[in-house]
């Protein structure tokens, strides 16, 4: 599947320092240590609507991850998929009177225009279930064989499940007893009251086919992915083993990450499938978590379209720490705008303090936990003394807009 158009990233001089981020299953930052090809897999948009800020807020999440990891010289190889196969695509579908393919081909545009205008580093990788059925058919093979997963009784529908005990850690990601898995598990996609499970608690890994809905040969019937080994096998024939990140929004750790990490483990034997768990928080708007079910969007491409620079969008989600579930407004715009205003002003005068210092601490503290408020209020104090007292380095300001670019992502020479 092709990605979308990557933005230039200048390079700074010297690097960046380690980077340290939140591990969700160790619940502690710790630092984060690849070699000289760093590997991350970032689960993709199920794509049966347009991108709202929720979206917005993981992938700008990871790609300040990317940028980071440039800046400290290591090459990058990022992994994102699409969902393009699955239960909520083909119930909108059909609401909407639509091939379900022609809904998923219409959306996936809409998400990579979305993405170029935030300036969002592309995966090296951009992979669509339907395109990795074969690594998928592999891997539920091998779960089968390692007895981890089972096919159910049922003649009409004989139905592929994982085993939730096929490993003796499942469960250390999330850390969540089994009441909240449960609970957890009915209410993000599990299946918890279909007959002939061996525990309520496994999760589908092959669905058989049903009239109506588009479907694969393989050893095991016809049938189609689940959604959790969709992303395992991804992950493994595209980097394989050895994942320095998986992420996505914090949503996703349970069944989804959990499930996933354990379909690889069993296949892989390896005790734990990526050295880091990395979960961006939620975004709210009117009171809620922003959710499609709920409908209280904000759409990236909506925002587009009303003319908002999509340099202060990114600038609005940046205000908060990644990891809190924050909440969207006119005022987190507004402010935003007043901000990419500013630097916009300070980078373009003739005069400015110092750059040293100031790239620095923005460095610091971005591998800190990608710790943006600070980062951001850094920038503000620089812009404040450049615009109140000038300075004397005509370079300056070309230093730090460059370094707002690189790291940030925020591209300062539009709108000067």
């Amino acid at each position: 599947m092709q990605s979308w158009s990557a933005p230039s990233v200048p390079e700074l001089p010297g690097h960046g320092p380690q980077l340290r981020l939140y591990d969700s299953a160790d619940r502690q930052v710790r630092p984060v240590a690849p070699g000289a090809t760093a590997t991350m897999y970032v689960c993709g948009i199920t794509p049966y609507d347009a991108t709202h800020l929720g979206h917005a807020a993981t992938y700008l999440t990871f790609d300040l991850v990317h940028r980071l990891w440039l800046d400290a010289g290591h090459r990058v190889h990022y992994v994102q998929n699409i969902t393009d196969v699955d239960d909520p695509l083909f119930e909108r579908a059909q609401r909407d009177g639509v091939d379900w393919r022609a809904l998923a081909d219409r959306e996936i545009d809409l998400f990579r225009e979305d993405m170029a205008a935030m300036r969002v580093v592309p995966p090296h990788d951009y992979v669509a279930a339907t395109e990795a059925i074969a690594e998928v058919i592999e891997v539920v093979e091998k779960l089968l064989a390692a007895g981890a997963a089972y096919v159910v009784d049922d003649p009409q529908y004989p139905d592929v499940y994982f085993r939730a005990d096929a490993t003796v850690q499942f469960g250390y990601e999330s850390g969540y007893d089994r009441d909240t898995m449960m609970a957890l598990f009915g209410e993000r996609g599990g299946d918890p009251e279909r007959a002939g499970k061996t525990d309520p608690l496994d999760a589908l890994l092959w669905r058989a086919a049903r009239p109506g809905e588009p479907s694969w040969a393989s050893p095991f019937g016809a049938g189609r992915p689940g959604w959790h080994v969709e992303c395992a096998a991804i992950a493994l024939s595209r980097i394989g083993t050895g994942l320095d990140i998986q992420g996505g929004g914090s949503d996703l750790v349970f069944p989804h990450h959990e499930f996933s990490a354990a379909h690889a483990e069993c296949v892989t034997g390896e005790r734990r499938f990526a050295r880091h768990y990395v979960h961006a928080g939620m975004i709210g708007w009117d009171g809620h978590k922003m959710s499609k079910s709920r409908g209280n969007l904000v759409l990236v491409s909506a925002l587009r379209r009303e003319g908002v620079d999509p340099a202060a969008v990114r600038l609005g989600l940046l205000a908060g720490h990644y990891r809190e579930d924050r909440f969207w407004s006119t005022q987190v715009l507004d402010e935003a705008h007043q901000r990419l205003h500013r630097w916009r002003s300070a980078t373009a005068l003739a005069g400015a303090p110092d750059a040293g210092d100031v790239v620095a601490r923005v460095r610091r503290y971005l591998a800190d936990d990608l710790d943006t408020p600070k980062a951001l209020a850094a920038l503000d104090g620089w812009a404040t003394d450049a615009l109140s007292y000038g300075g004397h380095d005509p370079d300056a300001g070309p230093t730090v807009a460059t370094a707002i670019d690189a790291l940030l992502g925020v591209e300062l020479s539009h709108g000067r």
